[in-house]
């Protein structure tokens, strides 16, 4: 399974890397770094990188089905915490390192 990736456009890519750690965190493993971090989901990982405009994701999961299911459920959130701002998320398949 090759890894999926988005670079999403926002001048607030920033705050966004930082609500979907904190978010995830409640409830799984996360790692922060400044201007990036990583999601341990239990079918894969989902690494994020911000640049002043662009928001990096990256997600590598076990399986194609899996892999689907997380881009679904970080783009969601995403989404739900850039309300005030219509987004463009558009998911590709990666074949680069596993550094976002």
């Amino acid at each position: 399974m090759n890894p999926a990736q988005s670079d999403v456009a926002t001048p607030h890519a920033s705050r966004y890397l930082s609500q979907l750690l904190k978010h995830f965190a409640h409830k799984l493993p996360v790692e922060m770094e400044e201007g990036s971090g990583r999601i341990a989901f239990p079918a894969g990982v989902c690494s994020l990188a911000a640049e002043p405009d662009v928001l990096h994701m990256r997600v590598d999961a076990v399986d194609d089905a899996e892999c689907g299911r997380l881009m679904n459920v970080v783009e969601r959130h995403l989404v739900r915490f850039a309300f005030r701002e219509t987004l463009s998320v558009d998911w590709r398949t990666a074949a680069w390192s596993t550094e976002p």
